[in-house]
């Protein structure tokens, strides 16, 4: 009978281990995506349901505003600061607590017994993502080599595109059919059973990993940019409820002096210790200061229009959830198609004209939808629809893909995690401004008392006034598209990553330039 050489069971065993450390892996990979995938779902599905949410609830037109808006603020004001977390305290820790904690928001959620506490519960939800998603791919660089990081982000794209495409669908489908009498609840319960899963899997996959010199957390300036940002947001969505009271425009004068109280202790935090919430040295590189503000006016527009055309569609002319939801798939797969396009062969050709493109797209678009609209009145049909949303979705996804790239492209490269996490938390701020601004560009034009007969017109001479609105932010965002650079750098791999977490939320304070620490 013949032994084993000692050497061969040696490598036998070097063998089963590294394969066993792959599949662990490519395990990892499927939970943190899943969570992704489940927050972007989240953000998307909310909006279709926003109608049945309101005739079953009661909830006023400022709380609609606020389920939207209140996700979006305590998302951005959460982002760099769950980053920072996860590289003192461990990506995996801050994952579990963040995927455990927005399971059991959506629950909340889904069981909230009024308008109030929805509202809660998604600002709940909102602060709970901030944990979970800038671990996502902090635990992708951690977790795979360079040289297979650009398969996997692949697949982090698809995974995007899939989330843009399904939101609303599955929302509408949801909402459709009514399941066990929730009308609109399972879209907010349908996270729980993903949530459970992925909290046990992910504790048992999942390596942990922190960053060997995490920069301190900013509580302070969390602070100032939240009390800023509600003192500006409160007055806006309240103000045409309340008659627009003086303390609602002395409020929003008000942040501005917050703000201003922001910039200059984070001039001290940085001369202090180095770990500011927002690096002020990177405003001084013109194309990131202009691409910040693309990206801020940039999440206003969508900010607007997405509610709005949910509730033109909706209340104003009276199409059920999944018809609305149906009627956006054009616009969803063409953002998906021109994205793709937009990075892997326009942006290398043409640089920034890629961009403005894009933002001329869109406008053309809405000046196509609001013709339309007042051409066909109640009666427009979703095929009628069809032609300016495909050309709103090409604008948009020439944008959206390429423009984080275009915004790091002359930031160093020991600033582009700190770069990356504020371009991400600073979109998300202008969606929740966006939002806000629905009160005035959109609620501002419809009386306060209207016949059930006039509802209908009402809310389609709004949302045509809403578009103008959109179409004149777009401009503006075309003309500071002049100060991002003409190209943008060819296949650098942090470009890429930074370009990926622009579209999940990045990330956010996660320094890429430095190899994690692996504890585990």
């Amino acid at each position: 009978m013949t032994s084993t050489p000692p050497q061969t069971a040696q490598n036998a065993q070097t063998a089963q281990k590294a394969l066993s450390a792959d599949r662990r892996r490519w395990f990892a990979l499927a939970i943190v995506m899943t969570a992704a995938f489940m927050d972007l779902v989240d953000v998307t599905i909310v909006n279709i349901a926003i109608p049945s949410i309101q005739k079953d609830t009661g909830a006023t037109f400022s709380q609609i505003q606020w389920i939207t808006a209140g996700y979006a603020l305590a998302f951005a004001a959460g982002l760099i600061t769950g980053g920072r977390l996860g590289d003192i305290h461990g990506r995996k820790k801050l994952f579990l607590i963040g995927i455990a904690g927005f399971t059991l928001a959506s629950a909340l959620c889904g069981f909230a017994a009024n308008p109030e506490m929805l509202v809660a519960s998604r600002i709940l939800q909102g602060a709970m993502a901030a944990l979970m998603v800038p671990q996502v791919l902090s635990i992708v660089h951690a977790t795979f080599p360079a040289e297979e990081r650009g398969k996997v982000f692949g697949l982090f794209g698809a995974i995007v595109g899939l989330g843009a495409v399904s939101g609303p669908l599955l929302g509408a489908l949801l909402t459709q059919w009514n399941i066990a009498g929730l009308e609109w609840r399972p879209i907010f319960l349908i996270n729980l059973p993903v949530g459970v899963v992925g909290l046990l899997l992910g504790r048992k996959f999942i390596s942990e990993s922190k960053a060997p010199r995490a920069l301190r957390l900013d509580v302070v300036g969390v602070v100032l940019v939240v009390v800023g940002l509600l003192m500006l947001l409160y007055p806006l969505t309240r103000g045409r409820e309340l008659g627009w009271p003086v303390w609602g425009f002395l409020c929003m004068a008000g942040s501005v002096l917050v703000f201003a109280g922001l910039v200059a202790y984070e001039r001290q935090k940085a001369r202090r210790d180095g770990s500011p919430l927002i690096e002020l040295e990177l405003f001084k590189v013109k194309s990131f200061a202009a691409g910040i503000a693309v990206q801020a006016t940039f999440g206003i527009a969508l900010g607007i229009f997405f509610l709005v055309w949910t509730m033109y569609m909706q209340i104003g002319l009276g199409w059920s959830a999944l018809r609305a939801g149906t009627t956006g798939i054009p616009f969803s797969v063409s953002v998906s198609v021109a994205a793709a396009m937009s990075v892997q062969k326009l942006v290398p050709r043409f640089g920034r004209k890629v961009l403005q493109t894009g933002a001329l797209l869109m406008m053309t678009g809405l000046l196509i939808y609001i013709w339309e609209a007042d051409r066909y009145g109640m009666g427009i049909a979703s095929w009628q629809m069809a032609l300016p949303l495909v050309v709103m979705g090409l604008g948009m996804g020439l944008i959206v893909a390429p423009l984080t790239d275009a915004v790091l492209a002359d930031v160093p490269k020991e600033h582009s995690g700190s770069a990356s996490g504020l371009i991400n938390t600073v979109q998300q701020m202008g969606n929740a401004l966006g939002l806000g601004l629905v009160s005035v560009v959109f609620f501002g034009s419809i009386s306060d008392r209207l016949a059930p007969s006039a509802t209908g017109p009402a809310f389609a001479h709004a949302f045509m006034n809403s578009l103008w609105w959109v179409a004149g932010v777009l401009g503006a965002i075309f003309l500071l598209m002049f100060a991002l650079p003409k190209r943008a750098p060819a296949g650098a791999e942090a470009a890429s990553v930074a370009d990926e977490a622009g579209d999940v939320g990045g990330p956010a304070g996660t320094d890429e330039a430095k190899e994690p620490v692996l504890t585990g």
